[in-house]
């Protein structure tokens, strides 16, 4: 990828994913779904932001945070 609107474009469906996911929690902790549903839901979209965050850290050429 040549430029930073590419970039930005290559990790849109990647920030999609985690809005989406998002959504699906508050949705989900705004309802009777059960306590282990909406954790469930909850982990899942800090993980998808988290990956967003690594992506673009990466995308704008900073250090990527150590994995564990």
């Amino acid at each position: 990828m040549k430029n930073l609107a590419e970039k930005i474009a290559a990790g849109e469906p990647l920030m999609q994913q985690a809005m989406e996911a998002m959504r699906r929690y508050h949705e989900a902790r705004d309802s009777l779904t059960s306590a282990e549903e909406v954790e469930r839901l909850r982990l899942e979209a800090e993980s998808l932001f988290e990956a967003v965050h690594e992506y673009q850290r990466r995308a704008l050429g900073r250090p990527a945070h150590p994995l564990h």
